[in-house]
């Protein structure tokens, strides 16, 4: 039997991975913060064939050294991206630690619907003292507490998501009623620290819930519909995700690659003069030649549903990423490119998930074939 191809995603938050990647940047410093670089950015991914762009966010400033301190919020730079775009999938960064689960859940499904349904999650927490103090709250401490709001803050978005229907909205001109009150429901939940009535002020997403991504143990792997996994090397994500409750499994991965005029060593310590590179240690980390790439990726497949590229430049990196490497993965039809007119889920191969509240007539769930090469 083939195996399922490899769906694509690329994190584009900055001007890359490493911490000082802005000096090697192809803008100067005052354009980072533009709606044209944005647009560029997610044109050159969306070109290439990547299903998917993720974008980090926090409350507090990406760096504290002499680099850019200041971003966009993810929700608003990828509402522009799903804009600008039309078959990318776009998941911000988004933290449920002090922010209000019913304002994370009416900003998503907001997104699902000017996306037409390429909206995504990926669920955040926020650890630094300094993040409490931004929002005025009371610092969350330690990582119980710290994984309850995650928890409840996921719950209740996802009910806040199915507390309307999916023929909640009935627009009868004939008897000049738009909503159809009794597929309105209430999600009456009551947590540690906090209650939430609903519902919710959006209307039911498209994909009925925007596809969710988290690292394990963030919050219940059930709860998640893509976990991103890590490990010192290719046996150790292949263990993470065969071990992984959640119905998709994508690899992290920082890379760093050869262009015509310096291989990936010579770029990296370009950079390292101004601040080391620590990334994640539950993170693959690649640096070398396009080809090399290609061969990690082949050794994935089959083991993994996906991957999200971290590149350490991204003016830099993924020009190469576009040129040599995504282009041989579907040549050899290791890795499939999202088709116009689809959801990020029907992208992932992921069904669409009736309302936990949904009553007798209600639309069913649309099944999804899942797509081999």
């Amino acid at each position: 039997m083939p195996r399922p191809a490899l769906r694509l995603a690329v994190e584009i938050d900055g001007d890359g991975a490493h911490p000082a990647a802005w000096r090697r940047a192809a803008h100067s410093p005052g354009e980072l913060l533009t709606p044209r670089r944005l647009a560029r950015v997610a044109a050159v991914a969306e070109n290439a064939g990547f299903t998917l762009v993720t974008l980090d966010d926090s409350i507090l400033p990406p760096g504290s050294g002499a680099g850019p301190a200041g971003r966009i919020g993810a929700v608003e730079r990828a509402a522009f991206v799903a804009a600008s775009t039309s078959v990318l999938g776009v998941a911000p960064v988004l933290a449920t630690t002090y922010a209000e689960p019913f304002h994370v859940s009416s900003q998503l499904a907001s997104l699902d619907h000017v996306s037409a349904g390429r909206a995504g999650w990926v669920v955040g927490v926020e650890t630094d003292p300094a993040a409490a103090r931004a929002w005025g709250r009371p610092p969350v401490e330690g990582p119980e507490a710290t994984a309850r709001e995650a928890r409840d803050g996921l719950r209740v978005v996802r009910d806040l998501w199915d507390s309307w229907e999916d023929d909640a909205v009935i627009r009868s001109v004939a008897t000049s009623r738009y909503l159809d009150r009794s597929r309105l429901h209430a999600i009456d939940f009551t947590g540690e620290t906090y209650s939430v009535k609903g519902p919710s002020i959006v209307p039911r997403p498209p994909q009925g819930r925007p596809v969710v991504l988290a690292r394990p143990g963030i919050v219940p792997a059930e709860l998640t519909d893509v976990a991103l996994v890590g490990g010192g090397g290719v046996a150790d994500v292949a263990a993470a995700a065969e071990g992984s409750a959640s119905p998709r499994a994508f690899a992290e991965i920082e890379v760093a690659l050869d262009t015509p005029h310096e291989s990936a060593g010579e770029r990296v310590a370009d950079l390292e003069r101004y601040a080391p590179w620590t990334g994640r240690p539950d993170r693959l980390r690649y640096t070398g030649p396009a080809a090399g790439l290609v061969s990690l990726l082949t050794e994935l497949h089959g083991r993994v549903d996906g991957v999200r590229l971290r590149p350490l430049v991204l003016d830099e990196d993924l020009a190469v990423l576009s040129r040599l490497v995504l282009p041989e993965l579907f040549v050899r039809r290791l890795a499939t490119r999202p088709l116009p007119g689809t959801t990020l889920r029907a992208s992932l191969g992921l069904p669409r998930p009736l309302s936990r509240f949904t009553t007798t007539g209600s639309a069913a769930a649309t099944p999804v074939r899942e797509e081999t090469r």
